[in-house]
């Protein structure tokens, strides 16, 4: 029996000789080169025939026949018979096999959502500045959450997340947002895109058609995707979204997802005649909004425009917030507030549905809000992020001239520069991004029909000393 083929060269200069035996015997006999029943040469002349040591056979044969490929009996050592699935006979070989592929659902909700790998690059969108991050008094509350640790911080969180990190958030929307929450009504949440998939698998079901904002946010889109929900773009206008009675009366939502306090992207506000409006609608269809308050903390001027949560009391409406634009988007910790009437079931079914974990950074999130050092820090960034807001303005001014045209810039930490037609989005990004820009083309949020032709811009983690650089190399991307 000719076997010296199994340490023929090639042979991997860091894989021993033991386990290069067992990995060829192991692909020979799952690829039936070495038939079922066929008998092998004992250990010692298989040894003298490679010119290998006794026990390299010894140890390829024991493995083998640990996991079932051989058998060693009195008669000696022979292939055993395996399924015919894991062999690939020629006659196996031509019957086509079934593609392994993504659910279809899934593959429908995977929408081509603009590169992430780019997030350290000048402009890069939604990227807090990390530099004046409070390292000292995050890693003192991390200290102390560690100190007094307990089991329970080392297992699953509690149903709802921290006591203590609810407590302080209710005391903290209540006062900064205005919102009346009891502590009872929150749910702490591994960030926002986990929120959006406990409402879309909570309160709607499979078939159950969810109202996106068009453009709007790609990661919800997912979220919705994934659950089976069947989605429904509706337009965006200078108040925010804009329903018309076709979408009410062809289109009847169960769920509606609004970004009303700085619409992502475009960046416009929801009037509070619109937010009535919808919330009044909302309700009639018996539908369920879910408002993301992404970056309403980060106001440019005056208060935030109030949210929808808090409009009515009986609103039909789960409010969505983040940690992650407003300390770092490693932490993965987000919230979700929620109407009295449903909370404590929402809450079980969660807990059922996943297992929450992070006790320990729960915890010091707790302690960092408590302390102050949470609404200190936001006051510092918003007044920050303004000025920048302000210098990256008067740069594109300047670079542009009077046919400039940007929005966005009530709240948060981007703005869109709309672009004539003769210049299309994603080409002027693709250029950007070769000379080290990370802006965004507006296009890429928006389905047909649907058009809109711009550059998300972001400028929270740009130091305003590298502002004009960086407007400059946008420059050059559109030509001008």
């Amino acid at each position: 029996m000719e076997l010296d083929w199994l340490l023929a060269p090639p042979l991997p200069a860091a894989v021993p000789r033991q386990h290069l035996l067992y990995r060829r015997l192991r692909e020979a006999i799952l690829s039936g080169r070495l038939p079922a029943d066929m008998r092998l040469p004992a250990s010692r002349s298989l040894a003298a025939t490679l010119g290998i040591a006794r026990n390299t056979v010894l140890f390829a044969y024991e493995q083998l026949v640990a996991e079932g490929c051989l058998i060693a009996d009195r008669q000696g050592t022979r292939v055993a018979a395996l399924p015919a699935a894991a062999t690939a006979s020629p006659r196996a070989a031509a019957v086509p096999h079934a593609p392994q592929t993504l659910s279809v659902r899934a593959a429908a909700a995977l929408q081509r959502e603009p590169a992430r790998d780019a997030e350290a690059l000048p402009f890069s969108p939604g990227v807090p500045d990390f530099g004046t991050f409070p390292f000292r008094a995050w890693r003192a509350c991390l200290e102390r959450a560690w100190r007094d640790a307990g089991w329970r911080q080392l297992g699953y969180a509690l149903h709802g997340g921290d006591p203590g990190l609810r407590v302080a958030l209710a005391a903290h929307l209540t006062s900064v947002r205005g919102l009346p929450v009891d502590p009872a009504q929150i749910l702490i949440t591994s960030g926002t895109q986990a929120g959006l998939d406990l409402c879309a698998r909570l309160l709607a079901d499979h078939g159950d058609t969810v109202w996106v904002e068009n453009p709007g946010y790609l990661a919800a889109r997912v979220a919705f995707g994934l659950a089976g929900l069947q989605m429904h773009d509706v337009a965006v206008d200078g108040e925010g979204l804009a329903p018309c009675a076709d979408d009410w009366q062809r289109h009847r939502p169960r769920l509606i997802m609004v970004t009303p306090s700085h619409q992502y992207p475009t960046g416009r506000v929801m009037s509070l005649p619109r937010r009535l409006a919808l919330i009044e609608r909302a309700r009639g269809a018996g539908a369920w909004i879910v408002e993301d308050d992404y970056d309403s903390e980060f106001r440019r001027a005056g208060p935030a425009p109030p949210a929808l949560f808090g409009l009515q009391a009986d609103a039909p409406v789960v409010y969505a917030g983040t940690f992650s634009k407003t300390l770092y988007p490693g932490l993965r910790l987000g919230y979700l507030v929620l109407p009295g009437t449903i909370a404590d079931d929402f809450i079980h079914a969660a807990a059922l549905a996943t297992r929450a974990g992070q006790g320990i950074e729960q915890r010091a999130l707790a302690d960092f809000i408590a302390r102050g050092h949470y609404t200190t820090h936001i006051r510092r960034m918003r007044a920050r992020y303004s000025v920048r807001q302000a210098v990256l303005r008067a740069a594109l001014q300047q670079a542009f001239g009077p046919g400039l045209v940007l929005s966005g810039g009530e709240a948060g930490l981007h703005l869109v520069m709309w672009l004539p037609e003769d210049l299309p989005d994603r080409e002027v990004a693709q250029r950007a991004a070769q000379m080290g820009l990370g802006v965004r083309a507006l296009s890429a949020y928006a389905r047909p029909p649907v058009s809109c032709n711009g550059l998300v811009i972001g400028y929270g983690n740009l130091d305003e000393a590298a502002v004009e650089g960086a407007v400059a190399r946008l420059k050059r991307a559109l030509g001008t």
